[in-house]
């Protein structure tokens, strides 16, 4: 196994934490400081130097969020319709607007399974990204929507509109992700790394990109930005991920074109199914206007 993997599951430590612990020289094998994807074996002589216990997360505070819309809302549930530019909680780090300060602003009472920042979130969207989100407002609905999750039930369907015509037309992105190798704050398609199954189907095609729709089988971070960039396809806009700078440009884009259209799942209470679609953005949908003009 991987020497981050191995310090992660030994010590309960996140894969972040254990790599950064790797790469700072804290994880000895055999007496020797190794890279963090190097291979270890059982017998090995492991020594670690934890670090200290991380700084608490602060709770976010009520803050209004400007064009974070609730599309639904229920004693068990809150669906929002989440804006450009807010984080799903607050995490080390990030001091701009999150979906949970918002929420608190309109006196929603949110769940408190998980974490203290983390309240009620059963799954997230990148701050650069778009759409529907539901948070848990009752312990209950906040247990079962994280076994939904988990168990894959739940429908997520994104749109996307990526440099180029796909080939096929349709199909399956099966490419394990991990951490970049080379890059902090980027992600990648590396073997070994976690599962990660990604559908596409491509809905319209214009001189210079495609629109399609994405089903997401797993959800792992960036998942669709770092499948559709190893298929040598960015998110137009997603200069992060290789996209073309001079198309973002033409287009007024000034983050990825990707947006959490469509959220269904069985409700937590009621056991009816549920469905929420959302309208694209104005910047989302001035540009697909541009590339239909094209």
């Amino acid at each position: 196994m991987r020497l981050d993997q191995v310090v992660s599951r030994l010590f309960g430590l996140s894969r972040a934490a254990a790599s950064a612990l790797v790469e700072a020289g804290d994880a000895m094998v055999d007496g020797y400081p190794r890279p963090r994807a190097d291979k270890v074996s059982a017998g090995a002589w492991l020594e670690v130097v934890l670090p200290p216990p991380p700084t608490a997360v602060p709770v976010e505070p009520p803050t209004p969020v400007d064009g974070l819309r609730i599309v639904y809302r229920d004693d068990d549930i809150v669906v929002v319709d989440k804006p450009v530019g807010v984080a799903a909680h607050p995490s080390p780090g990030w001091t701009g607007p999150t979906v949970i300060g918002g929420l608190a602003a309109t006196g929603e009472r949110i769940a408190t399974g998980g974490a203290a920042e983390r309240q009620g979130v059963v799954h997230r969207l990148d701050v650069g990204t778009t759409g529907l989100m539901v948070v848990a407002k009752s312990e209950i609905a906040y247990s079962a929507l994280k076994r939904a999750f988990k168990a894959r039930e739940v429908d997520k369907r994104y749109h996307a509109v990526v440099q180029g015509h796909l080939d096929p037309l349709r199909g399956t992105v099966d490419a394990p992700i991990d951490r970049h190798p080379t890059h902090e704050y980027k992600w990648a398609v590396v073997s070994g790394g976690r599962p990660s199954i990604t559908h596409y189907d491509t809905l319209e095609a214009f001189p210079a990109a495609s629109l399609v729709d994405v089903q997401l089988e797993t959800g792992r971070t960036h998942q669709i930005r770092v499948h559709f960039s190893a298929l040598r396809h960015p998110c137009v806009g997603d200069l992060t991920y290789g996209a073309d700078p001079t198309l973002a440009a033409r287009l007024g884009l000034t983050r990825q074109w990707l947006h959490a259209r469509e959220l269904a799942f069985v409700h937590p209470a009621t056991g009816e199914p549920v469905r929420f679609v959302s309208p694209y953005p104005d910047d989302l949908d001035r540009a697909l206007e541009l590339l239909r003009a094209a």
